[in-house]
């Protein structure tokens, strides 16, 4: 199944408070149960005003209607095509 990262533009993200990325989660969560199996979610990184989030998905608009059902931009979704580590260098 394809992996991407989205790209959410949030302005202010990186001092949210740990309750207010809870809540950004919970709802992500709320969503993702609506939606079923096909679409989970790895985990995000929070830099500056973006969030980056690394999806599991058979498509590019599954994403798109999880950000729309859950109220979150996606200003950005780019399918991974490899990853890459120390070990890739061995």
């Amino acid at each position: 199944m394809p992996k991407f990262i989205i790209e959410r533009e949030i302005p202010g993200a990186g001092k949210f408070s740990a309750e207010n990325l809870k809540a950004i989660s919970q709802k992500s969560k709320e969503v993702l149960c609506v939606l079923g199996s096909e679409i989970q979610w790895i985990h995000s990184y929070v830099a500056g005003d973006k969030i980056y989030c690394i999806y599991i998905a058979p498509s590019e608009e599954l994403i798109r209607k999880h950000a729309q059902m859950g109220g979150f931009p996606a200003n950005s979704i780019t399918e991974i095509s490899n990853v890459i580590d120390l070990e890739t260098a061995e």
